[in-house]
């Protein structure tokens, strides 16, 4: 069946940050229960799904990506914004460039994806699941960035929702700590220790993919989703 008609299960949904963690958890979620899932990140997904290739820190760029999918697909049926940077550290010592990066990835760059997705969303009456974190509900010390874009994105879907009530289903969804190689690259405080209880990124994706296979005209307005011993919620 030709793409553009392809529309079972979840339908055609966009997943930033769909090639490691949780989005690429999500993206095989999505095509294991029918639908088809279209990846934007740096690198390709090692599933070997659809992509394509985009920096989201390039707001215009990550735009004009999203309406080449959906111009492609003739349809979007849901965005799951799932990519996230961080630059942990005290905010004298993280340079700004760094600092900067974070919130036009996790921020700016989820806006503009959704931004762009909207009249296909408008059209198929789509959904958007918003990926915020439990540090966008409560800060911690050397997380300055991490918490400004994410307690960013906690606002963006909350009035979001408001704003497209009717019109697209917005989901705005806080993960807490998962076994992702989201940690592999920070100093070795900033790594959660050798007890830390983290979530499989794959259980975490299903319950992103229970807020996309709801009913027309039901929502999953907001989702915690944590190991139970997660020490950054409440």
């Amino acid at each position: 069946m030709p793409a553009a008609e392809r529309t079972a299960g979840p339908g055609v949904v966009l997943v930033t940050g769909g090639s490691s963690g949780l989005g690429a958890a999500t993206a095989q979620a999505v095509d294991k229960a029918g639908g088809t899932p279209v990846v934007l990140d740096l690198v390709p997904p090692p599933s070997g799904l659809e992509h394509e290739l985009v920096d989201l820190a390039d707001a215009r760029a990550a735009e004009e990506t999203v309406r080449r999918v959906a111009q492609r697909h003739g349809r979007l049926d849901a965005v799951v914004t799932a990519a996230g940077v961080d630059a942990c550290g005290r905010l004298a010592d993280v340079d700004a460039p760094r600092w900067e990066r974070v919130v036009a990835v996790n921020l700016l760059g989820t806006a503009a994806v959704v931004r762009a997705a909207l009249p296909a969303l408008t059209s198929s009456h789509g959904k958007v699941v918003a990926v915020a974190s439990t540090l966008g509900l409560r800060a911690l010390s050397d997380a300055t960035a991490y918490c400004a874009s994410k307690f960013g994105v906690v606002g963006f879907a909350r009035a979001l929702a408001i704003e497209l009530a009717g019109q697209v289903d917005v989901t705005l969804f806080s993960p807490g700590g998962m076994r992702t190689a989201f940690f592999d690259d920070r100093d070795p405080q900033y790594k959660p220790g050798p007890d830390a209880v983290l979530a499989d990124p794959a259980d975490v994706a299903a319950a992103i993919l229970f807020a996309l296979q709801q009913p027309p005209g039901c929502v999953v307005r907001e989702m915690v989703y944590t190991p139970s011993p997660e020490p950054s919620w409440p």
